[in-house]
Order: structure tokens, then sequence, then C-alpha cells
């Protein structure tokens, strides 16, 4: 799926797209170096998709990076309610689009929450 993901990125939006396979390789990522826009699955391998997004959000060079959390969890690991926007929102994610993801609601979503320089 993160292939496909980035593939559509490149292809709609000519983004420049660097992946990884666990929470603990997105936090390396993270941690490195500043992106325009981070799309972050809540069921990576490690840590969790949400550990992943506190740390990021906590102390990262990506601390106000729009981040996209796309994942086929419909519920909150923490709560077991629903996964809403606005929980994904209160997690401290800018956006939510559930797997399946439509091709052009991500191209949408991304153009609305990718800083450009």
């Amino acid at each position: 799926m993160r292939l496909l993901l980035a593939k559509l990125a490149q292809q709609d939006l000519g983004a420049e797209v660097t992946l990884a396979g666990t929470c603990e390789a997105a936090l390396r990522l993270a941690r490195a170096a500043p992106y325009d826009a981070i799309l972050l699955d809540l069921m990576m391998p490690g840590v969790g998709g949400v550990e992943v997004l506190r740390q990021i959000r906590a102390d990262s060079a990506n601390r106000s990076t729009p981040v996209v959390i796309v994942s086929v969890l419909l519920k909150d690991p923490e709560t077991g309610e629903p996964l809403t926007e606005q929980r994904a929102r209160a997690l401290g994610a800018n956006a939510f689009l559930p797997k399946p993801v439509d091709r052009g609601s991500l191209a949408a979503v991304l153009k609305a929450q990718w800083v450009r320089p």
C-alpha cells in the first residue's frame, strides 16, 4: 500500500517521496529532516502509528508538518471508539483518510496539507 500511495503522490503531485516500513524507521526519518507532509499508517510494525505521531509532535524536525493518517484501522487504538477525523485531529493529525484510499481524495487532501516552499 505504501508503494502505491508513493506512486500516486509522485504521479499526481510531483512529490518527492521517502518511505519507511516500520515505526522506528519513520521516527528516524522524522527526526533527521523536515518534510512537506507525512502520510502515516496507524498499523505499522513497531510501537504503533499513534506513538509515532505523538513523538513527531513532541520532538522532531516535523513538529508542525502536516500529518495525514491513512489507515484501515477504524477504531481508536486507545479508546476503542470509532476513529473519526475529529479523533485523528485530537491525536495530532491534520487529516484522516480511511483505506482503501480514493486517488482523488488522496490528491485533494495532500494538496490542502502540503507545505511547499
